[in-house]
């Protein structure tokens, strides 16, 4: 006689489960029994966090950042205490700053600092902060509160983590910014000279000149200076007189000087 094994007897649980549901459904309607087990119309097997994750990492790395946020808002709704919702924080910000969304990724990168203040991930997100910033800032004749919001920005990350990877171009793009901030004043200093308000141009350039004395526009400023108190203002040719609009390149004010000097320095 034929041994009735295991494997049979879940075989058969499987065909009247089947059978039952065949039933109910001819009773109460497919609709209702989708949503018994979860489903709606035409939705297919939920994906677990992880393979969302990794879909939502392959779109990252190829740019297509508008995909990829998609998939990291759906870790963060669907699985919000999983492994991967703080990953789909962070990521979710780099989207929109990889997008040029610069205020609203900088909103996420603050939500992430306050949620995981301890993490290790805390001193490239205070660096991502200040790069929305600092990114953001438009030419010196229009808004430059992203300048100013920069220099605040990266100050905090040098202060809270002066050893970091990020110190040395927070630095640097910090200068960067000061000197667009000098640049604003020196062209308002000009706007006051086209409309003839030489004390108040006389004002702005002495309070440039003293303040930042090593500025790149200082040069300039000087002149513009000595032509009002000798009295002899320009009149035409404004152009000539004006710096560049845009925000300096940082790179030009990343050299360490102290590192200059080791270098030249002879062995001890």
């Amino acid at each position: 006689m034929k041994l009735f094994h295991f494997r049979d007897f879940s075989l058969v649980r499987l065909i009247v489960l089947a059978t039952l549901l065949s039933f109910a459904s001819g009773l109460t309607g497919c609709a209702t029994m989708k949503r018994w087990f979860g489903f709606e119309e035409g939705t297919t097997i939920q994906q677990s966090s992880s393979s969302l994750a990794i879909e939502a990492m392959d779109e990252f790395n190829v740019g297509k950042y508008y995909k990829a946020l998609e998939k990291f808002e759906e870790i963060m709704e669907r699985f919000p205490f999983s492994p991967e919702a703080m990953l789909a924080e962070l990521k979710a910000a780099d989207c929109h700053y990889f997008q040029e969304e610069f205020l609203e990724a900088k909103i996420l990168y603050q939500e992430f600092e306050e949620r995981h203040p301890t993490n290790e991930a805390i001193p490239y997100v205070m660096f991502q902060a200040g790069m929305c910033d600092f990114s953001r800032t438009d030419r010196i004749d229009r808004d430059i509160s992203g300048a100013r919001d920069a220099i605040q920005s990266f100050g905090r990350l040098l202060r809270a983590f002066p050893d970091s990877p990020y110190t040395n171009e927070a630095k640097a793009r910090i200068k960067a910014a000061r000197e667009f901030l000098v640049n604003h004043e020196y062209y308002v200093a000009v706007f006051y000279v086209r409309t003839d308000r030489y004390d108040e141009a006389a004002h702005r350039l002495k309070y440039l000149l003293a303040m930042y004395p090593d500025s790149t526009i200082s040069p300039m400023a000087r002149k513009m200076l000595e032509r009002i108190e000798a009295g002899d203002p320009p009149k035409i040719g404004f152009s000539r007189w004006l710096p560049d609009l845009s925000m300096p390149d940082w790179t030009l004010f990343g050299s360490d000087q102290q590192d200059d000097e080791q270098a030249k320095s002879p062995e001890k």
